[in-house]
């Protein structure tokens, strides 16, 4: 039996055994004893479930992003002998290949808990870079401090575009003023 059911139990059990022993003439008659002992056994479903989804709604929501590598899978690669194809094999597609050449594949993955409607909160973050040589075989592991990494705050407004700021409903004004026929084909199809 559940901890908050039993509790629950002893509460009413203890309400009931003490409003019985009660003597006639005191705060509680009888009949308010049997109707609360009843209004206990009904409640008694209907609290559970309450008390039981109060409680899960603590459990965080998981997220991992990216690729978090195995530590087990991440010793099989070995400087030197492991190719790309291997690479690829047992720690699956990178995150990010390098800007400026294809020598040097990133693994970034992060793992965060989030309670509700606060923030996240990062768990875990893991990066490394595997730089090959000229042959495909890998030349250096190296895992990168992600102390050292910085937020990048987006720039705030937009992007000018050309062309007009229509609201949905001059577009579908707009439309409408100029109909296609059935069947017929509009410019460009």
């Amino acid at each position: 039996m559940a901890l908050d059911q039993t509790v629950f139990m002893l509460l009413c059990d203890n309400f009931n055994n003490q409003a019985r022993s009660a003597p006639q003439g005191q705060a509680l008659s009888m009949s308010v004893v049997f109707s609360l002992s009843d209004l206990c056994r009904r409640l008694r479903g209907p609290a559970l479930v309450a008390l039981s989804l109060a409680i899960t709604a603590c459990e965080p929501t998981v997220a991992t992003r990216g690729n978090i590598l195995d530590p087990d899978r991440l010793a099989e690669v070995k400087a030197g002998t492991s190719t790309r194809e291997e690479v690829a094999t047992k720690l699956g597609t990178p995150t990010q290949i390098s800007t400026f050449d294809d020598k040097t594949w990133y693994y970034v993955g992060r793992r965060t808990e989030q309670y509700s409607f606060f923030d996240p909160e990062v768990v875990e973050q893991k990066a490394v870079a595997i730089h090959f040589n000229d042959q495909g075989i890998v030349a250096t592991i190296e895992p990168l401090d992600l102390t050292t990494a910085q937020d990048i705050t987006p720039a705030d407004g937009e992007t000018p575009t050309y062309g007009r700021n229509d609201t949905f409903i001059r577009q579908l004004l707009g439309n409408l003023s100029h109909p296609t026929p059935l069947g017929a084909k509009r410019e460009g199809q």
